[in-house]
């Protein structure tokens, strides 16, 4: 029997889309652009009405710059500008939603939404249930177990355990010893010089783990690997970096997130709240309709 879905939604990922692909003719009663607010709220209601979830969590970034991960590498995503000033309040806009609607938001300073996501996973498999990730960052793919799926609501794509095989050449647990090896430019986490994906996926499929590979990199000059010796005098003098790269793009299982079940089923919206976000942000009948009729699940 397939254990029941808990749906984590990587909420950060759908607000940018939506702020760099919906017009921003959208704006609150004090003319404040709310454009992303918009797109992240249709998509937001889809998801609800499509797969009519019965746990969830909307997961927020709010650590660009406070992450644990910062600590213990300072150049972790200095790559990236702060998001534009009037996104902030969109985003402030989107957790009031998710609350009003009836559905767990979890947000903290330290640890990132994929982080959020996979602690409620860790906790929730251990009271029976499966996990529908939904997002379109990749670095998820490792949260994917046997009953597992990444949605990606907006492209319409589903990846499971054996996709992940496919599309990168190594198993979900394996993802983080890869990146670990062939890097992250999208996190600025550089990698070993010299080893891009191919290579990686070779190497952690013939040693199985990042660990293995390094206890054994005596071995690697015999693979049928181009430049074989090169790549092994560099796993030697990068062995400290691939771990610290690894420990960096390893999802926290720890992160603070609530342990029962129950705190992740989704409730009745409180309406009048609702109401009042949304005469606020100035959005009409249609999308109103819509958080009506999602309401009218918990009649």
């Amino acid at each position: 029997m397939t254990p029941p879905p808990v749906h984590l939604i990587d909420a950060s990922i759908y607000v940018f889309r939506a702020y760099f692909s919906v017009a921003s003719e959208f704006t609150d009663v004090e003319q404040r652009p709310v454009h992303a607010v918009f797109g992240f709220l249709n998509t937001l209601m889809t998801l609800l009405h499509d797969e009519k979830p019965t746990h969830l969590a909307v997961c927020f970034d709010e650590s660009l710059t406070t992450s644990f991960r910062n600590r213990l590498y300072p150049p972790y995503k200095a790559n990236r500008e702060l998001p534009p000033a009037d996104l902030a309040a969109q985003f402030d806009y989107c957790k009031q939603l998710c609350r009003a609607l009836g559905l767990r938001v979890l947000v903290d300073g330290e640890y990132e939404a994929d982080d959020l996501a996979g602690s409620a996973l860790h906790v929730l498999r251990a009271q029976g249930y499966r996990g529908v990730l939904i997002t379109g960052d990749k670095d998820f793919s490792q949260l994917v177990g046997e009953h597992d799926l990444i949605f990606d609501v907006t492209r319409k794509e589903r990846t499971d355990a054996a996709a992940v095989k496919r599309k990168y050449g190594i198993r979900p647990e394996q993802f983080a010893d890869y990146l670990a090896l062939m890097g992250d430019a999208v996190d600025n986490i550089p990698g070993i010089h010299g080893i891009g994906p191919k290579t990686a996926a070779t190497l952690i499929g013939h040693f199985g783990s990042l660990d293995t590979l390094l206890e054994r990199v005596e071995e690697v000059p015999f693979l049928r690997l181009r430049g074989a010796t090169q790549i092994a005098e560099k796993l030697r003098k990068g062995r400290d970096d691939a771990l610290l790269y690894r420990l960096l793009s390893r999802i926290a299982l720890d992160a603070p997130v609530p342990v029962d079940a129950a705190a992740y089923a989704c409730a009745a919206p409180d309406m009048a709240a609702l109401e009042a976000t949304l005469d606020q942000l100035r959005f009409g009948p249609l999308t109103r309709r819509r958080c009506r009729e999602w309401r009218q699940r918990f009649d």
